[in-house]
């Protein structure tokens, strides 16, 4: 069973999307994939944090939905508006910015404006994703399942389609226990691993 940060990572990671990270930033597709694999999580972490209470989840859930691109995320990463990026982060680190940013930069090895850098281009993708699976995944029992081409890699509509394939796809145990409320939210690797992020989503949808 596949949770939300494990797809998040393989989608972002993937060839295709590195290679426009790279043409888009012009720093090297080894640091960017680097970059992303000690980041991603944090970033989670941080997302469910400040969606943790109603009103944090409100903001978020009002962030979404200002970043609903369907293209494929390649090339929402070549159209990503740093500026944008930057205003994202402020709003997910807070006050921790400048530490979490200087964090990853230690444990990736490359400068911290390095690392500020990429993650500006790779935010509003970040929320556009987060959009596109929590959206599929509050409809995932009516949803018909559409077809999955990964001819030119994982992209934010196959996310969507392996999330409303819920019989046929490896978190299908993860959308029934959360669409069933069966899973406990509340613990570390929850907070982590997307469903925390995800139960605090679709509690707040559901009301």
């Amino acid at each position: 069973m596949e949770t939300l940060l494990q797809l998040l990572l393989k989608s972002m990671s993937q060839q295709s999307s590195i290679d426009a990270a790279e043409k888009k930033t012009g720093i090297s597709g080894v640091s960017i994939l680097t970059i992303l694999s000690y980041a991603l999580p944090i970033l989670i972490r941080f997302l469910t944090k400040n969606a943790g209470s109603q009103a944090g989840a409100q903001s978020l859930l009002g962030a979404l939905n200002q970043h609903t691109s369907t293209k494929a995320m390649p090339q929402q990463i070549l159209e990503a508006d740093e500026a944008d990026g930057q205003k994202i982060l402020g709003h997910i680190f807070g006050d921790s910015e400048k530490q979490t940013v200087n964090e990853i930069a230690s444990k990736s090895k490359v400068d911290p404006s390095v690392v500020l850098k990429v993650l500006a281009i790779l935010a509003p993708v970040l929320l556009s994703s987060l959009q596109s699976v929590t959206a599929a995944t509050a409809n995932a029992q009516q949803a018909k399942k559409p077809g999955v081409d990964l001819s030119d890699g994982l992209d934010v509509s196959d996310l969507v389609a392996i999330f409303q394939g819920t019989q046929q796809s490896g978190v299908s145990g993860l959308l029934g226990a959360l669409l069933g409320g069966k899973v406990d939210t509340s613990t570390p690797q929850a907070a982590t691993d997307g469903t925390a992020l995800l139960g605090s989503l679709l509690s707040l949808m559901g009301k």
